[in-house]
C-alpha cells in the first residue's frame, strides 16, 4: 500500500532502488494495490463487463453509485480520489482513424521546427543576448501542427472561427509556419526580436499592438490566457444567447505550460467554465515537466495534480501521457506492474530518463521487478530511448483532439506529456538549461538537420539558413489546402466591424442643464447616462454593463428588471425579492454581466466584449464599473493586456477618491489609480467633477472608439458624494476633453492678490469653498479651474515638446496647457483626492509657482470632513497653501499666513499623513 512520503523499495536481481511518493499521488495513498483474492476480483470485473456490454454504461454507473452508497451506509467510506491511473484516458482500441497524410505532415512539421530554431539562433548570432526561446515550441510542435492541419477553424466566409491562445514562448513556431504560408517574409524572420530594423521585424511574443493584423491575444504574461479564454468562451455564449452573433460552432483553444498553472489566474476561474458548461472551450496543457529553472513537480506528478484539480472542478479531462510504442507493453501488463511503476515514478525521474541512455531506463525504470524486465527483453536500448510520450504521437494527439471537440456538456482539458527541447539533443533536450538555449553549434545543427530530414547540405548547415520549399511543392500545397479547408489562416486579426455612428452631443442635453435643487453623485449621473444609452435604438443591444457584484453600491439595481442579468440557464428559482419592482432577474438573454466578486473575471469579460469588433465583427461596448481601489492595483496586468489587444470600452472607477469614500478605511480608499493609469499608453483617463463633464467625455469616447475606430479605451473615476450639479458653462467642451478649463473666475479687483485653484472630481467643491475663504477673509481673488485629466494635459505637452525639439528651425508649437494659462498671473495651487504625483505630472509646463495638495499616505475610517483635514486638502488647507505661496513671492507678508493658520483652526504640529 502506498502512503504519503513512504519510501518504496523494490528488490530485484540488479539491486534495490528507492522511490518516494510525492505531491500529486497522495490521492492513491489508502487504496490497496495488492489483490488478496484474484478469483473473486475477476468475478466482479466480469460482472462489470457484462453490464457495460449488455446493459450499458448508464446502468453500470448506477450500480457503482449504489455500491458506494452501501459502503457509506455501513460506515466504510471509500478513500477519496479525483485521479485515474497514470495512463492515457482514451483506450488505444477506440482511437479514430487518422484523416491526414502523416508523411507530408511530418515533413511540414520538420520545416516549421527548423525555421523556428534557425530564427532564434540567427537572431542571437546577429545580436548577442537578444534572446528567444527554442525549447517550448520544440515540445509543442505536434500539438500545434495538429490543430493547424485538422482542428483550428478560421473566420472564412463570415464564419465565427476559433479563438486560439498560443503559448507565448512558442511564438517562433507560429512565425515559422506563417513564413511557409507566405504571410511573413524571410526579412521579418531575420529581424526576430528586432522590430525597429528596416524591412520590419517580429516581436518576441504575441502582441496585437505590434502586429495588429496577425496576433489576436497577448499570452506571455503567464497565467492570463487561461482566465481570458474562459471568459472569452463564456462571452461567445453570451453573444449567441442574445442573438447578436451565431457562435455555436466556434471553439476557444488555450495552449499553456504546466509550469504556468502555478499562476493563480490559470486555475482561478475553471469552476466558472464547468458551471457554464462551456464545451466550446479546450485547454491543452503542455506537460513537458519543466519550468524555467528546473522541474515543475520533481517530487510529484503534475499531470495527476492537474487531473485532480480539473476533474474536481467538473471538467472533462483527457490524459495524453504515453505514445503508441507503449500500447503493446501495457497490453501485456496483466498484473498491473507496469501501471503501478508508471504511477509511482515521480516527474523528476521522468525528466532524467530523457537525458539518459536506454540501458539506464532498462535498469532503473523496468529493472525494479523481474517481470517488468522480461516485458522489454526483446527491445534494444536504443528503442527504449525513443519510446514516445503522448504529446509527440500523431495518432494519440489526433484522438485526444477529436474527443475534445466532440465532447458536450463540459469544457475539456488535455494534459499532454511532452519533452521540453524535443529534438535539440545535446543542446538542451530535457535539460534544466533548455529554456535558456539560444544557440546551437555546428554539430548540434547537423544532428537537428538529420533527425528531422531537412534538405540542407552539410556545408550550409552551420549558417542555420531558413528553408522554404517551392510554392508548388507537395508540402506547401498540402499546407494551403488544409488551411483553406478549415477557413483560412490562423492567427489572423481582422477588424470586421464597420464604424458605428456615435450619438451627437445634443442627445446628452439633459446633463448639460444641471440638477437644480437635487443633489446627485457622479456615480448616479453615470447610471443615468448609461440608462439613456440603453434606450438608444442604435446602441442599446450593443452595450455590455459589467459589474463585480456591486450594482446596489453603484445604484444600478434599477437595470436588473428591464435588462436582466445574463444566466446561460435562465432563472431556475423565484428570487426572494420577486414581489418588488427592482427584483433580481436572471435571464438567458440578459444584458448585464454580473461577475460576482471577481475583478479579474470582470476584466476578462471587458476584454472579450471590447475586442469583439475584431474577434466577431460586432461593436459591443463594455462599461465595467468597479471599486476603483480594486482596479489597477489588483488587475493591472489584465489592463495592460487589454491595452495590447487594442480593447475598446469604458472602465469606471466607482467610489473613487481617498477621502470621498468615507468610512471604509485603508484597504478601500483609492488615492493612486490615476497614477497607475498613467502607465498605460493608450488609456484615456478622466476625473470629472460634474454630470455634464461626464456626458461630454462618454460621448467623445464613443465617437473616438466606435466611429473613428481609434485603438484607445477609457478610465473614468466616479464619486459617491452627492452635490448639486451646475449647468455647463458655455464653450467649455474642448477644455473638458483636453483636460482643463476655467470654471469660475475670481472677482476682477486689481488691488487684490491673484491666484488660481485647480480642482478635480469631488475636490473641486473644496477649491470653490477655498475661493470664497480667500476672497472674504484675505483679499485674494482666485480663479477656480476644473482639471478633468492631468494625463491628457501631460500627453499633449510631451507631444509638443518633442515636435519642437525635433524641428528646431520651425515655428515652435504651444501646448494646450501653456496656451490656456498664458495670461494666468499669480501662483497655482492644485488639489486632488489622489496622490500629489497625479497633479505633479504637469509641473514642467505650469507658469509661475505651482503647489500640489493630495492624499499621500494610508486612508482611515472616518468622515469626509475629517479625512480632508487629515490629508490637508480641505478648503481651509487650500487657502493656507495659496497664502503661503503668495507670501513666498513677496505678495503678502508671512505673518498673514500664520494668522490664517490660527483663524482656520489648522494644527501646524499635526503628524504628516504620509508617514502616519
Amino acid at each position: 500500500m502506498l502512503s504519503s512520503n513512504l519510501e518504496i523499495q523494490w528488490t530485484h536481481s540488479g539491486g534495490a532502488y528507492s522511490l518516494y511518493e510525492g505531491a500529486g499521488m497522495t490521492q492513491w495513498a489508502d487504496i490497496p494495490m495488492d489483490d488478496s483474492d484474484p478469483a473473486e476480483t475477476q468475478e466482479w470485473v466480469d460482472s462489470l463487463q457484462y453490464l457495460l456490454r449488455d446493459v450499458g454504461s448508464e446502468r453500470a454507473q448506477f450500480i457503482l453509485h449504489r455500491l458506494q452508497d452501501e459502503m457509506r451506509k455501513s460506515g466504510h467510506n471509500l478513500p477519496f480520489t479525483a485521479n485515474t491511473a497514470y495512463l492515457n484516458t482514451l483506450p488505444a482500441e477506440d482511437q479514430p482513424s487518422y484523416p491526414g497524410d502523416p508523411d507530408i505532415e511530418r515533413r511540414v512539421r520538420s520545416l516549421v521546427r527548423w525555421n523556428a530554431m534557425a530564427m532564434v539562433v540567427r537572431a542571437n548570432r546577429n545580436s548577442a543576448g537578444i534572446g528567444g526561446h527554442i525549447s517550448t515550441f520544440a515540445s509543442l510542435a505536434l500539438l500545434l501542427e495538429m490543430g493547424f492541419n485538422h482542428f483550428f477553424h478560421g473566420p472564412k466566409n463570415g464564419a465565427p472561427g476559433d479563438q486560439i491562445y498560443f503559448q507565448g514562448h512558442a511564438a517562433p513556431g507560429v512565425y515559422a509556419r506563417a513564413f511557409l504560408e507566405g504571410r511573413l517574409t524571410q526579412q521579418q524572420l531575420e529581424n526576430f526580436r528586432r522590430e525597429l530594423q528596416s524591412g520590419a521585424g517580429l516581436p518576441s511574443y504575441p502582441h496585437p499592438w505590434l502586429m495588429p493584423g496577425f496576433w489576436e491575444f497577448p499570452t506571455v504574461s503567464m497565467g492570463l490566457s487561461p482566465i481570458m479564454a474562459i471568459y472569452q468562451a463564456r462571452f461567445n455564449r453570451y453573444l449567441h444567447h442574445r442573438d447578436l452573433k451565431d457562435t455555436a460552432e466556434s471553439k476557444v483553444w488555450v495552449f499553456l505550460g504546466d509550469g504556468e498553472v502555478d499562476e493563480p489566474e490559470s486555475l482561478g476561474a475553471i469552476t466558472l467554465a464547468s458551471r457554464e458548461k462551456l464545451d466550446n472551450l479546450i485547454f491543452v496543457v503542455n506537460c513537458n515537466l519543466q519550468r524555467l529553472d528546473g522541474p515543475v513537480r520533481g517530487n510529484g506528478k503534475i499531470i495527476q495534480e492537474l487531473e485532480a484539480a480539473f476533474r474536481g472542478a467538473g471538467w472533462n479531462v483527457i490524459k495524453l501521457i504515453w505514445g503508441t510504442d507503449w500500447d503493446p507493453l501495457l497490453a501485456k501488463d496483466d498484473k498491473g506492474l507496469l501501471k503501478k511503476r508508471m504511477m509511482e515514478t515521480v516527474d523528476g525521474w521522468y525528466q532524467k530518463y530523457v537525458v539518459e541512455q536506454g540501458s539506464f531506463i532498462r535498469d532503473h525504470f523496468f529493472g525494479v521487478h523481474p517481470e517488468l524486465l522480461k516485458m522489454v527483453e526483446g527491445m534494444t536500448d536504443d528503442k527504449l530511448e525513443t519510446l514516445r510520450r503522448g504529446g509527440h504521437d500523431l495518432q494519440k494527439v489526433y484522438a485526444a483532439y477529436h474527443a475534445a471537440v466532440n465532447h458536450t456538456g463540459a469544457p475539456t482539458v488535455i494534459l499532454a506529456k511532452t519533452i521540453k527541447g524535443y529534438g535539440l539533443g545535446e543542446a538542451g533536450e530535457g535539460k534544466n538549461i533548455t529554456h535558456q538555449a539560444k544557440k546551437l553549434n555546428e554539430s548540434e545543427l547537423l544532428n537537428f538537420r538529420t533527425r528531422f530530414g531537412i534538405p540542407i547540405g552539410d556545408d550550409d548547415v552551420a549558417n542555420a539558413p531558413f528553408y522554404k520549399p517551392a510554392d508548388d511543392s507537395e508540402e506547401l500545397t498540402y499546407l494551403h489546402e488544409r488551411r483553406d479547408h478549415l477557413g483560412g489562416f490562423i492567427p489572423e486579426r481582422t477588424v470586421r466591424a464597420k464604424p458605428l455612428a456615435a450619438p451627437q452631443r445634443k442627445a446628452f442635453e439633459e446633463f448639460f442643464k444641471g440638477s437644480g435643487e437635487r443633489e446627485v453623485s457622479t456615480t448616479m449621473a453615470f447610471v443615468q447616462v448609461l440608462s439613456q444609452l440603453l434606450r438608444n435604438p442604435d446602441l442599446s443591444q450593443l452595450l455590455v454593463p459589467i459589474i463585480p457584484d456591486e450594482a446596489r453600491t453603484f445604484g444600478m439595481e434599477t437595470l436588473f428588471r428591464k435588462y436582466g442579468i445574463y444566466a446561460s440557464q435562465g432563472q431556475l428559482y423565484d428570487p426572494v425579492d420577486m414581489d418588488q419592482l427592482l427584483y433580481y432577474r436572471e435571464a438567458r438573454d440578459g444584458q448585464i454581466l454580473e461577475e460576482g466578486i471577481s475583478e479579474a473575471g470582470s476584466m476578462a469579460s471587458f476584454i472579450a466584449a471590447g475586442t469583439a469588433y475584431a474577434t466577431h465583427g460586432i461593436n459591443t461596448i463594455p462599461f465595467f464599473i468597479f471599486y476603483s481601489m480594486f482596479g489597477f492595483q489588483r488587475i493591472g496586468d489584465l489592463i495592460w493586456a487589454a491595452a495590447d489587444m487594442r480593447t475598446r470600452g469604458f472602465l469606471l472607477g466607482g467610489t473613487s477618491g481617498r477621502t470621498t469614500l468615507n468610512g471604509e478605511g485603508l484597504q478601500h480608499q483609492d488615492g493612486h489609480s490615476h497614477l497607475l493609469a498613467t502607465t498605460v499608453p493608450n488609456l484615456i483617463t478622466y476625473d470629472p467633477a460634474y454630470a455634464y463633464e461626464l456626458a461630454i467625455i462618454i460621448q467623445d469616447g464613443l465617437r473616438r472608439m466606435y466611429e473613428e475606430q481609434e485603438s484607445v479605451f477609457y478610465y473614468i473615476t466616479l464619486y459617491n458624494e452627492n452635490q448639486g450639479m451646475p449647468e455647463m458653462p458655455k464653450g467649455v467642451e474642448d477644455g473638458i476633453l483636453k483636460g482643463l478649463y476655467k470654471f469660475k473666475p475670481g472677482a476682477d479687483k486689481p488691488d487684490r492678490a491673484k491666484a488660481h485653484l485647480f480642482g478635480s472630481g469631488s475636490l473641486l467643491k473644496e477649491a470653490l469653498r477655498a475661493q470664497e475663504i480667500l476672497a472674504e477673509h484675505y483679499e485674494v481673488s482666485a480663479d477656480v479651474w476644473s482639471v478633468t485629466s492631468y494625463k491628457e494635459l501631460r500627453r499633449d505637452a510631451l507631444e509638443v515638446d518633442r515636435w519642437n525639439r525635433l524641428h528646431p528651425t520651425e515655428k515652435p508649437r504651444t501646448s494646450y496647457i501653456k496656451e490656456v494659462l498664458k495670461d494666468a498671473d499669480g501662483p497655482i495651487v492644485a488639489v486632488t483626492d489622489y496622490m500629489k504625483l497625479v497633479a505633479d505630472q504637469i509641473a514642467p509646463w505650469v507658469p509661475g509657482p505651482y503647489t500640489t495638495l493630495g492624499t499621500d499616505g494610508f486612508g482611515r475610517s472616518e468622515s469626509r470632513e475629517a479625512l480632508r483635514r487629515f490629508f490637508e486638502i480641505d478648503a481651509e488647507c487650500i487657502a493656507v497653501a495659496t497664502l503661503h505661496t503668495l507670501a513666498q513671492q513677496g505678495t503678502i507678508p508671512m505673518k498673514r499666513v500664520k494668522q490664517a493658520i490660527d483663524q482656520l483652526d489648522i494644527d501646524p504640529d499635526k503628524p504628516d499623513p504620509l508617514s502616519t
